[in-house]
């Protein structure tokens, strides 16, 4: 890593006071530490981004119905996004794994557990939800609901960030059609979510059927992970979300 950087032209230093007024703050003690971390991990690791979608059409249906029946326990989207990772995890076992500093082994992960990254007024932090194979969606759906909580009021600690097996990021609350998320190393992949797109299929009876779609963004390490195997697992997660009852 120190090589790498060392083969980095230096930063461009300025007096931006000669342009212009100017504000000069730091940054946040957590975004110092967001910012090392994924500054490391953008250098040092090959991202490539598969882009892929999923149809929740039916989804989504199922889970209005199941918000108008259960208004005590409503239910997001991400919750069987979770599921369909971790069934996606055990299809593709290479994707549960981790490169060590190395370069040469690779750790193989035999749990589930799954980072999902939080936006908090003090920077971006990565709860982790642990053995998601073995938990409903409304177990994961309430644990999601209990850390993001934490993580935006009380902050949290490094052990409830550690051992992930993979990360989502979801943007869909705000908007985009798609971004390349950054590996949570020691992680080898991400996925990133955007706001859910209408599209037109061609109907059974030769009109136009109107779809929801989930866009899909999963960033890899390429020196782990090649590109038939991420659209092979993009391609799984969407036939999980497709498949997905919450009866």
């Amino acid at each position: 890593m120190n090589t790498l950087l060392n083969h980095l032209a230096p930063w461009p230093e300025y007096d931006f006071a000669e342009f212009g007024p100017v504000t000069i703050e730091p940054l946040g003690r957590i975004q110092q530490l967001t910012a090392s971390f994924l500054g490391r991990n953008w250098v040092a690791i090959p991202h490539v981004t598969h882009h892929d979608e999923a149809d929740v059409t039916d989804l989504e249906a199922d889970r209005k119905r199941w918000n108008a029946a259960n208004p005590g326990a409503k239910a997001t989207l991400l919750a069987p996004v979770v599921k369909a990772l971790a069934e996606a995890l055990a299809a593709f076992p290479l994707f549960n794994s981790s490169l060590l500093a190395d370069g040469k082994t690779i750790v193989r992960k035999s749990y589930t557990h799954i980072g999902v990254a939080v936006d908090t007024p003090q920077g971006l932090l990565v709860p982790v939800v642990r053995d998601c194979d073995m938990k409903s969606a409304a177990e994961i759906q309430a644990e999601i609901q209990a850390i993001s909580t934490k993580a935006r009021t009380k902050g949290l600690s490094m052990t409830e960030m550690a051992g992930g097996s993979m990360t989502v990021s979801s943007l869909g609350h705000i908007g985009g059609t798609g971004f390349t998320p950054i590996i949570n190393a020691p992680e080898v992949a991400i996925l990133g979510l955007t706001k859910l797109q209408p599209r037109p299929m061609p109907g059974a009876d030769g009109g136009i059927n109107w779809r929801l779609m989930l866009p899909l963004s999963l960033s890899y390490d390429h020196r782990v992970i090649n590109g038939a195997d991420a659209a092979r697992f993009t391609q799984k997660v969407a036939d999980g979300l497709a498949e997905f009852s919450y009866e």
